[in-house]
Parts: C-alpha cells; sequence; structure tokens
C-alpha cells in the first residue's frame, strides 16, 4: 500500500497519522509526499519518500504528479490546499487509469467551497443560517469584509468607522461585506465531518477554535455539543462530498443560533486534535477505497473535551546540501 500527500509543508502530523494508520493494514505500507521545495518541507523528511513538483497552476502539474503515482504503485492521494483540490477533481479519472485514487469531493461541490457566496447559497438551501451579506452602498458598522474566493483568513478586515474603508472594497467585486459576528456572543468551531463513498455523514468532531494562528487552529477544544445533532439533521448527505470536510460554523453561548461560515473539502490544519480524540479518518479512508469495508455511524465513539495546545518543533537535516 502506497499513499501520497501532497503539498506537504509543514503537515508533519497528517503524515505521521497516515504512516501509523497505514502500516497496521499493511506492514509494507508507505506514504510519500510532494512539494514544490521537499528539501525544505518538515513534512517530506518524515515521508518515506518525497518528490518536488511545480506549483499547481504550472500546465505540467497534473502530468507531472500522474508520473509520480505510476512510478510508485500510488493506491491514494490524499490533498491538503484548497488550490489542487478543482484540477484533482477534474483529473480524476486520468489517476484511476493508472490506479490511483484521489480522496476527493466531485467537481461540483468543489466549486460551491471555493466561492464563499456560493457557499452561503449551499448553506441555505440545507437550512443553516448564514451572517447577512449587506449591499456595497448600504451597509453599517461593525463590518467584516473579506473575499469570496479567500483562504486561511487572508484579505479579512473588520472594519468599524468609514474612515477606515478603502476604495478597493469598493471596486473589486469579490470582497464580501458581511455582518459581523461578535466573539462575545458567539464561539467559533471548525467541525471534522467524515463522508463515506457514497456522500453519506458518518462522523462530526466540533473543534471550538480557542486560539488561530495564520489561519490555522493553534488551541483547539474537542466538544460533543448541539452541533453534533444539528450536522446530523442538516448535513446527513451532501451530493457530491467524500472523505473529510472542513466545516466552520459560529455558535450562540447563550442561545441556539448556528451561522455557517465556510466548507473545505479537504483534511485541515487542526484534523490531529479529531483523530487523537479517536475519528479515525485515515483507517476509514483506508478500510472503504482499498479494503471495500463500509463505514458505520461513528458520531460517539471519539472523546469530548480533549483539550490541544500546539508548540513549534524541529525537523533537523544533517550534511544538508543545497
Amino acid at each position: 500500500m502506497n499513499v501520497l500527500i501532497t503539498s506537504a509543508g509543514k503537515r508533519v502530523s497528517l503524515v505521521k497519522i497516515f504512516k501509523s494508520e497505514a502500516i497496521n493494514q499493511d506492514p509494507n505500507a508507505k506514504v510519500m509526499a510532494t512539494d514544490a521545495n521537499p528539501a525544505l518541507s518538515a513534512a517530506c523528511e518524515v515521508a518515506d519518500a518525497s518528490f518536488k513538483v511545480p506549483k499547481v497552476t504550472d500546465p505540467f502539474y497534473v502530468q507531472i504528479l500522474l508520473e509520480i503515482c505510476k512510478n510508485n504503485e500510488i493506491d491514494l492521494i490524499i490533498p491538503t490546499i484548497d488550490t489542487e483540490l478543482l484540477i484533482l477533481a477534474e483529473n480524476k479519472q486520468l489517476f484511476q487509469e493508472v490506479g490511483t485514487i484521489p480522496i476527493i469531493s466531485d467537481k461540483n461541490f468543489i466549486n460551491k467551497c471555493r466561492d464563499k457566496r456560493i457557499i452561503h447559497e449551499f448553506f441555505d438551501e440545507n437550512g443553516i443560517e448564514v451572517a447577512k451579506e449587506f449591499a456595497k452602498d448600504d451597509y453599517g458598522f461593525p463590518l467584516f469584509i473579506k473575499p469570496s474566493d479567500g483562504s486561511r483568513s487572508a484579505d479579512t478586515f473588520l472594519i468599524k468607522e468609514e474612515q477606515f474603508m478603502r476604495d478597493r472594497f469598493f471596486e473589486d467585486e469579490r470582497f464580501m461585506f458581511l455582518e459581523y459576528i461578535a466573539p462575545e456572543l458567539f464561539e467559533e468551531y471548525t467541525c471534522d465531518l467524515y463522508y463515506d463513498r457514497n456522500s453519506i455523514l458518518r462522523c462530526a468532531v466540533p473543534r471550538k477554535r480557542i486560539e488561530v494562528r495564520d489561519g490555522e487552529v493553534n488551541k483547539g477544544l474537542t466538544e460533543h455539543n448541539a452541533l453534533v445533532p444539528f450536522i446530523k439533521e442538516k448535513l446527513a448527505l451532501i451530493e457530491g462530498a467524500r472523505g473529510c470536510l472542513t466545516v466552520q460554523f459560529f455558535k450562540e453561548k447563550e442561545g441556539d443560533r448556528v451561522v455557517g461560515i465556510e466548507v473545505n473539502p479537504r483534511f485541515g490544519g487542526g484534523y490531529p486534535l479529531s483523530y487523537l480524540a479517536g475519528a479515525n479518518f485515515p483507517k476509514w479512508i483506508i478500510e472503504e477505497y482499498l479494503f471495500n469495508k463500509e463505514i458505520g455511524d461513528n458520531f460517539d465513539i471519539w472523546e469530548s473535551n480533549l483539550l490541544m495546545l500546539r508548540y513549534d518543533n524541529e525537523i533537523l537535516v544533517h550534511d544538508f546540501k543545497h
């Protein structure tokens, strides 16, 4: 069994998790990784092998990735960044033809997730409230501004007074003028959801975002709270969803209001907390796609109130050559 994690970067925990679960199923299993600069990627250093690939926008990206999969008998591809999801979904059949299964949602669903306005429509269609979007000639303060195609909290602004508004907010159609969801009244959660091959929800783990750094949770807490039955009711089946989805919500502290924020159809940076709590998505992926096992409901198997405190660590490479 060979697994390839793309755009591995610093996702050391994810690589180690897949290595552990793959070896549990096959003692000869290997977990490999790709990166634009594998020599300077911590995750590539802990992988069993690593490969240099161009940026996702390079016209030869798919061809090079296909060659890696073919030459190394890759069974599964696990994508990790937003920008590679669509290109992998569009070329899914090419990978399957060389014996590789990309663990990825369908193209139509990924397109919805890439546009914050469209994903708001998705939430609305499923009976989930979203932050109100204001017209650019009729808004109030405080105002939260973010791009419809943004990622990792880039280009987001909390504006409290007119003097801080900028021309580009009005001129660029991507910028959304949104209701500000105050942290005094709401708590923010990232929920790790597992969807099986039939796009049926099998597990949901809400993680409270206690502290975030560069768009990724640095301190988090699992909570088996009202979000679990809420998600089971509203998102029990998502057409085209497969594998891990990370869905962000605001949950009212003293009331019942839940506000949908966004959906990322991939493993999120905070997933290791859900794994350590007992939500074993990598095991289920391997069992489903390589051993043809059915995955049942796993909503109550994981540990609630598990706190994760992250810290920086080092990977040392001896006799490094540029």
